[in-house]
């Protein structure tokens, strides 16, 4: 397999059942995505068929399981079908759906995977956004704890802690291959304790829980079925973490280490990726950049975009290098980026933002109106690379307000609030 090709898939392919929570009777199908359309849920079911991507920016908070929403449009229990579709390489596909949640099937991913495979994955144009890790990193969401490192390929090793006899405390650790996922993780299925069950139906949730969607724990042991593996468990979170991964939109190469992951665990540890690590693939280049905002050497201070949801949310890149003619005078022999800069840096990113809203980009500029609660966390040196992360606050006219932080290696360096107007060149 070509790792630097996008992967789609040949045709469609179905799997229907009952969801896990809603209850829902539903069918799932699987459809070729447009070369760099990225992994899309689609609700056939309501009004103008809208579409979800599958990206963190959509995460809804919710328990036990992993919601994506867009507007109206709401998708629930969405990680084993894209645990499947993550560890089958798959870049671009459509996944739609005439309810709102994934049916639960047997409660692994499994069946998602064996669909997946007779749709018969195949490389499209395009090349696939790689997120590489350039240091290591601690995360930590509550009980769960999160260790990532630098790494060739995907590996996760993961641990899971109950006082249940049949769990007590499982460890595995697994590369993350097409085919070693579904020899290794496929088949391990959620599990659920019988306690439970009552007061999971009291709040909406477990509604289409049977014997047949999943391991049912009573407090002698496993109820239900036969393991497959001793630590089915274990295996099953690895499974849980990798649709949740699959939120980054693009391939991880990294070492996880995960202790009691739990799916807002999860997204947290994605949120902390995204700013550590940089996709291979920007959105604009230099040279598209040029061609949008006036700024020229030594006064342009964004090197690409890498992320743009237009009108919302925009995600900029600057590398910081000892040529940078500042450094000269700020300061000789202890060289730190001016603060000011950080935040006409910021404010550039913001601007592309901005124009992205208006006609005729080419003959407007962005005048910056206003610079509040605008904070320095830590310095920035020769060699660090900005993560500027800005968020469309309101737009009315031409005047808008974004929220911008910048992160170096995942820390908060710079934040601050801008308001901005288009006025004609």
């Amino acid at each position: 397999m070509n790792q630097q090709a996008r992967r789609s898939i040949a045709k469609t392919a179905s799997v229907s059942g009952t969801g896990i929570h809603t209850g829902a009777r539903v069918t799932l199908t699987f459809r070729p995505g447009d070369p760099g359309q990225g992994v899309v849920f689609r609700r056939t079911d309501l009004e103008g068929r809208p579409e979800v991507p599958a990206k963190v920016e959509y995460l809804e908070a919710a328990d036990r399981r992993t919601v994506l929403a867009k507007g109206d449009a709401r998708i629930s229990t969405v990680e084993h079908v894209l645990a499947a579709v993550y560890a089958l390489q798959i870049d671009d596909v459509t996944i739609e759906l005439d309810g709102p949640e994934p049916p639960i099937l047997d409660g692994s991913a499994e069946p998602y995977y064996r669909a997946l495979l007779s749709a018969e994955p195949k490389e499209v144009e395009g090349v696939p956004a790689y997120f590489r890790i350039g240091a290591p990193a601690a995360v930590r969401e509550g009980d769960s704890y999160y260790l990532v490192a630098p790494g060739r390929g995907l590996r996760v090793t993961v641990t899971v802690e109950w006082p249940h006899p049949a769990i007590g405390r499982q460890s595995g650790c697994f590369d993350v291959t097409p085919d070693g996922f579904g020899v290794q993780l496929a088949g391990a299925r959620t599990f659920g304790f019988a306690e439970e069950l009552e007061e999971l139906k009291s709040r909406g949730l477990a509604l289409g829980a049977g014997p047949e969607s999943g391991i049912l724990l009573t407090a002698s042991g496993v109820a239900n079925t036969e393991l497959r593996w001793p630590d089915e468990f274990a295996r099953h979170k690895a499974v849980d973490l990798l649709g949740d991964l699959c939120l980054l939109g693009g391939r991880l190469e990294a070492e996880i280490v995960a202790f009691k992951p739990s799916h807002r665990g999860n997204a947290a540890l994605i949120k902390a990726i995204k700013r550590a690590a940089s996709p291979n693939v920007p959105v604009m280049g230099i040279e598209q950049i040029l061609g949008v905002i006036p700024h020229r050497q030594p006064m342009l201070l964004v090197d690409r975009v890498v992320e743009i949801d237009q009108g919302k949310r925009i995600v900029g890149i600057k590398n910081v290098t000892i040529n940078e003619p500042f450094f000269e005078g700020h300061f000789p022999g202890h060289p730190i980026m001016p603060g000011v800069l950080i935040i006409e840096a910021m404010a550039q990113v913001g601007g592309l933002l901005l124009l992205g809203q208006v006609d005729d980009p080419q003959n407007k500029v962005v005048y910056f109106m206003s610079i509040d609660n605008a904070k320095f966390r830590k310095p920035v040196v020769p060699g660090d690379q900005i993560r500027f992360e800005l968020e469309m606050v309101q737009f009315r006219g031409k005047t808008c307000k974004m929220r911008g932080v910048g992160y170096v290696d995942g820390q908060v360096v710079a934040e601050a609030d801008l308001m901005a107007r288009v006025v004609d060149r």
